[in-house]
């Protein structure tokens, strides 16, 4: 989980305009009960490293799940080496597409976007004992999905969005330029390959966001003007008291999206006790600190990230 490299830059980079209206506002929607529950149904599959039967299981999950709420989804399927040899990786994409059912699948993704929100979907592979994820990453999958019901309730706020699911952050030994961020370093390299038209402005991503004593702390060499968005979006949701500084830089998946030169901010809780341990279940995860986190980031997308600048 590293240093976010961000810099904020302007203008609309995709030629459809969205014009923020408050009478649609849906980040007062988003509920933390209903990602609660998202969180215990993938929890029931047990551990999800890469590879794995269960982590297959999880990504039908998923789908499933977002096609349920008018989004189509792609997956982005790659081998990489890694220290237990050559592994199999699936990142999921989402765009919305509603009941639109004449938008041909190909022009889906050529559409201009505006902004990624992203969350890993892979457990640590531990051997020693049995490791469930729930806060690692279950807690931000869980968001994620409560983002994509709750978009879809405003259409033209939600076809500015791409979801993205990524496979294998986790590093299968440690964190190496080549062990570690699998999916998210894939997707970067595919990212620098599109056109600057469908360049997206904006980055948002989700990790470890289920602790219920939150405190998010945004890595500290973000960019002063993202971070004020950020924050901005915090106080107007009624949240601001569990955003703010961190002391260090942090390796996540952020950092390949920024390094692509699609700025991207970490919103992560990285003080909990109970970090890639067996004691990483359900039961730590606060219906009131997913609503907290899902409330804010969408706010951030529609009314400070998705509109033109």
């Amino acid at each position: 989980m590293a240093a976010l490299l961000l810099c904020v830059t302007g203008g609309c980079r995709g030629s459809d305009r969205f014009e923020f209206d408050p009478s649609e506002a849906v980040w007062q929607s988003f509920s933390g009960e209903k990602a609660l529950a998202y969180a215990a149904q993938i929890l029931e599959l047990g551990p999800r490293p890469p590879g794995s039967d269960a982590l297959e299981v999880s990504r039908v999950y998923l789908e499933n799940q977002l096609q349920s709420f008018g989004w189509t989804v792609q997956r982005q399927t790659f081998d990489d080496a890694t220290p237990r040899g050559p592994v199999t990786f699936v990142n999921l994409r989402a765009r919305f597409t509603g009941t639109d059912t004449a938008t041909p699948p190909g022009d889906l993704w050529e559409r201009p976007i505006r902004a990624l929100v992203c969350s890993h979907y892979d457990t640590k592979l531990i051997e020693d004992f049995t490791f469930l994820g729930a806060n690692d990453p279950v807690s931000s999958m869980a968001a994620l999905l409560e983002i994509a019901r709750v978009a879809a309730e405003n259409p033209d706020f939600a076809r500015h969005l791409e979801l993205v699911f990524f496979d294998g952050e986790e590093a299968f030994v440690k964190y190496t330029a080549t062990d570690g961020l699998y999916g998210s370093r894939y997707y970067a390299e595919r990212l620098r390959k599109w056109p600057g038209h469908l360049q997206p402005a904006h980055g948002v991503l989700l990790d470890m966001v289920g602790d219920q004593d939150l405190k998010v702390r945004v890595p500290k060499d973000s960019p002063y003007a993202l971070v004020q968005r950020l924050f901005l979006a915090a106080e107007e949701a009624g949240h601001r008291a569990h955003f703010g500084m961190g002391d260090n830089a942090l390796l996540d998946d952020h950092v390949p999206l920024n390094n692509a030169g699609v700025p991207t901010i970490d919103l992560i809780d990285f003080d909990y006790p109970y970090w890639h341990t067996s004691s990483d279940t359900l039961d730590k995860l606060s219906a009131a600190s997913l609503e907290i986190i899902g409330q804010t980031t969408v706010l951030l997308l529609e009314q400070h990230l998705v509109p033109e600048e």
